[in-house]
């Protein structure tokens, strides 16, 4: 009889592992953190040890927890990150995270190319410089001792993997967000790969979601306080797998996530191709493709108007913070915030794009600040959500998960801006859960996944037709700021950038 299942999700900012019975429920979850090293603007790395670590902590945490072998693990990891490793698996450098953007030049160089959108539409990434795609070919052009000495370039997950079994292998989900996977063909893209100037033997073997191995080494099983013979599958990427771990798998139900960035995705069994909004298209196994629109600046935009101008520590106490914007009126005095901090994905896929506070009076003070920041974290995953509406069809309702909407405050105001009825699934983690429930499919538990647990929400939300019309006025306004500022905001990048290499 099955114990417990274990998903864990390797993110950003920390590694987390739900364990989950056969009836999905939770019985034990863990999450330990770790650092970013930005050494520049635009420079986002971590190391791979520490992630390593994270994820063998957490693992035995579960384990001694629950005081019984985990019946199966399941890997979720987040998307873009890329390693370049000698033969032995060991790093050549720092990771790249998808936040690293120093390779914009080379995004903006190929979006302007012929073979711009017939790459877009084989691969299902959008071109930036998120992608690996564009990390190589900046290693390539600008560390080449580093290029002409990786044996391979790889993922975390991948780091992960060999690190447990000693084989470069990735599944087909981390795979085509890459921009190098021919998502329909599920083998890497020949154009992409003379683009980057690597071969096949430099990636890793593509595999299915679903693979499963039982030969873990036994030093290894010893570290992680499990059995040799625990089955590990080794997942999909994180995405994807909020997906599944939300119950959103069809194309008129929408998911919405927020950690540090945030992305809206739908479900189908086909890509849904939308060039100059560049929509994704990511597999979550062989016949299913998760379509929509990441954004850079999720919670990190708060934590960045709460630590700076407000002079707080945040603590992740999201709902505690936003008590003190509740009675501020619905577009905070006339103040929008366009918070592209970090730059921006979806839709504008502008890595020179910058945050703007626009309508700025002496009537306005530190928490009105706070209130325009909130909204504009609204208003860029409406901007995305009206994207994929516009190629895919009406969206009728939003399942959330994700730090902010902790905050049923959040939760009410998203629901405003976007007009939709809002559902919060739970407050775990949905891509570990996502993970466990690949696995209970590749382990024959379920035929489909229309047979898995199905996630009740704990929480829904309508929207407020009054304080909707209010912000569909606001988001009118909200969506002609960055068209009529962009050159500026290049022109501004561009003196930035020259200075500092004066310095």
């Amino acid at each position: 009889m099955p114990t417990y299942f274990l998903g864990v999700d390797i993110g950003t900012g920390s590694t987390k592992a739900v364990a989950l019975d056969l009836k999905g429920k939770t019985l034990f979850s863990t999450q330990i953190y770790y650092d970013t090293l930005q050494a520049q603007t635009g420079y986002s790395e971590q190391r791979p040890d520490e992630i390593f670590k994270a994820f063998v902590k957490s693992i035995g945490l579960a384990v001694n927890q629950l005081k019984e072998n985990p019946t199966a693990i399941s890997l979720s990891a987040v998307m873009h990150s890329v390693i370049p490793v000698d033969e032995n698996g060991r790093p050549l450098a720092n990771m790249l995270t998808w936040a690293d953007s120093r390779s914009y030049e080379i995004a903006e160089r190929i979006q302007a190319s012929a073979e711009a959108e017939s790459l877009y539409e084989a691969t299902g990434t959008p071109i930036h410089a998120m992608s690996p795609l564009c990390k190589i070919i900046w290693w390539k052009e600008n560390k080449p001792e580093i290029f002409s000495r990786a044996l391979k370039f790889i993922s975390i997950k991948e780091y992960i993997w060999f690190k447990l079994f000693q084989q470069f292998q990735v599944d087909y989900s981390t795979a085509s967000a890459t921009g190098l996977l021919h998502t329909r063909q599920l083998k890497w893209h020949d154009e992409a790969l003379k683009l980057a100037g690597i071969t096949p033997a430099q990636l890793s073997v593509p595999v299915s979601p679903g693979l499963v191995r039982y030969d873990l080494p036994e030093a290894v099983a010893h570290a992680l306080h499990v059995e040799a013979s625990t089955p590990f599958i080794i997942g999909a990427s994180d995405g994807c797998l909020a997906n599944l771990g939300s119950s959103v798998m069809s194309k008129s139900l929408a998911s919405i996530t927020i950690g540090t960035s945030g992305a809206v995705r739908i479900a189908s069994d086909k890509p849904v191709i939308n060039f100059q909004s560049m929509l994704f298209n990511y597999l979550l196994d062989e016949g299913v493709f998760i379509s929509g629109g990441s954004i850079n600046n999720g919670g990190i935009a708060v934590k960045w108007c709460t630590e700076n101008l407000l002079q707080k520590s945040l603590k992740d106490d999201y709902d505690e913070l936003l008590r003190q914007i509740e009675s501020i009126e619905a577009g905070s005095k006339g103040l929008l915030f366009l918070p592209y901090l970090m730059g921006e994905r979806a839709p504008i896929w502008d890595s020179k794009a910058k945050g703007v506070f626009l309508g700025v009076t002496i009537a306005h003070d530190n928490t009105h600040f706070l209130r325009a920041v909130v909204e504009g974290v609204c208003f860029a995953l409406n901007d995305v959500l009206q994207k994929i509406e516009q190629s895919a069809g009406q969206i009728n309702k939003i399942h959330v998960s994700g730090g902010l909407f902790k905050s049923k405050f959040f939760i009410q105001m998203l629901a405003n801006v976007t007009g939709k009825s809002l559902q919060l699934m739970q407050t775990e983690d949905a891509s570990a859960i996502g993970a466990v429930y690949l696995a209970l499919k590749a382990l024959g538990y379920v035929e489909t996944f229309e047979d898995l647990p199905h996630q009740e929400a704990s929480y829904t939300c309508e929207p407020q037709p009054e304080e909707h019309e209010k912000y569909s006025t606001f988001f009118k306004i909200y969506s002609q700021i960055y068209p009529q500022l962009k050159n500026m905001m290049h022109d501004l990048h561009t003196i930035q950038t020259d200075q500092k290499m004066l310095v």
